[in-house]
């Protein structure tokens, strides 16, 4: 990876990262989960032998009207509507026999709403999706027909590493908006952390910036597509070479934003889903589980953080579990 980033060009730097990090055909050309073929049985195995107290931690937000949507592209908070209460159990207006009740409820919402992975079908590069399919081969009103979310519904379970950088870099716990975690940050963390903080194939490695935690303390304002620590663009490379199975933080969009080249969106992204095919979970909540990881000093754990399998979904909402 280069040393420094041309602001200018972003179209040339993800042209170069994209060959660079590339796992077109790594696994066949019919392939549909990309970087989770890192995380095999062993893996899983090796994640179960991590449980050694019980302790359990959900690594979700909250699904309801307030969170941090305001309505870009479409994306609205989670309405969350009853069908049968109680009421209408007690008025004996439901037309069940011999006095039974019950409460019945829906949920509308974008799938992308709060913590979610993001996937396969999620981005593309100039019209190409992962493993180099076009995009409209892939995506249409349908839905994902290919790399829908539900192909991964399986497999995301194995060892799960938190990288607390915001602890480690930042000024109590958080790093200000607009912080580029560069390789140098994470591998700096992951010192401090010692070794159960090492990163290497099929991990599951989790990011927290500390950015929900102070959304949490000053209320939402712009945590939803707003400035933000994230990944530096310059990480490309340290996210294909370690062979990690996914990723998430505590953040809406990942990388950093703004992000880094002038005229840009996302360029991360662009990288790596469409190309190395990795992973990538945002918005997640990492503030009770890294403040049990800093007083026993083990930051790796067990994770279950499987999708919801809404067949040909881009992405999904998911309540990921970690056990220590």
């Amino acid at each position: 990876m280069p040393d420094k980033l041309d602001r200018t060009d972003p179209a040339g730097a993800i042209a170069a990262a994209a060959q660079r990090c590339s796992n077109w055909g790594r696994w066949g050309t019919d392939d549909v989960l990309g970087t989770l073929n890192f995380l095999d049985e062993a893996k899983r195995r090796e994640g179960a032998a991590l449980v050694r107290r019980g302790v359990s931690f959900s690594l979700a937000q909250p699904f309801d009207m307030n969170g941090p949507q305001k309505g870009w592209r479409r994306r609205t908070n989670p309405v969350h509507t009853m069908l049968d209460t109680g009421t209408d159990a007690e008025r004996g207006d439901q037309g069940f026999p011999h006095g039974f009740g019950g409460a019945d409820d829906v949920v509308f919402m974008p799938l992308q709403a709060s913590t979610q992975w993001d996937g396969l079908g999620h981005i593309f590069d100039h019209g190409m999706a992962w493993n180099g399919r076009r995009a409209g081969a892939v995506v249409t009103a349908a839905g994902d027909r290919v790399t829908g979310i539900e192909t991964a519904a399986g497999s995301i379970v194995g060892r799960g590493v938190l990288l607390d950088v915001g602890r480690a870099m930042g000024t109590d716990g958080e790093l200000p908006d607009g912080f580029a975690i560069t390789v140098e940050h994470l591998e700096a963390t992951i010192a401090a952390q010692g070794e159960s903080a090492r990163v290497g194939r099929g991990d599951l490695v989790c990011v927290r910036t500390g950015r929900l935690s102070r959304a949490r303390r000053e209320g939402w304002g712009d945590y939803a597509g707003g400035d933000s620590p994230g990944l530096s663009f310059t990480t490309a490379d340290w996210l294909h070479d370690t062979e990690i199975a996914g990723i998430a933080t505590d953040t809406w969009g990942f990388e950093v934003r703004p992000n880094e080249f002038h005229d840009a969106f996302q360029p991360l992204h662009q990288v790596c889903i469409p190309h190395m095919g990795l992973f990538i979970g945002e918005m997640w909540d990492f503030d009770a589980l890294a403040a049990d990881c800093a007083a026993d000093g083990v930051w790796d754990f067990f994770l279950c953080a499987a999708p919801l399998p809404v067949t040909g979904a881009v992405g999904a909402p998911v309540n990921p579990i970690a056990v220590k």
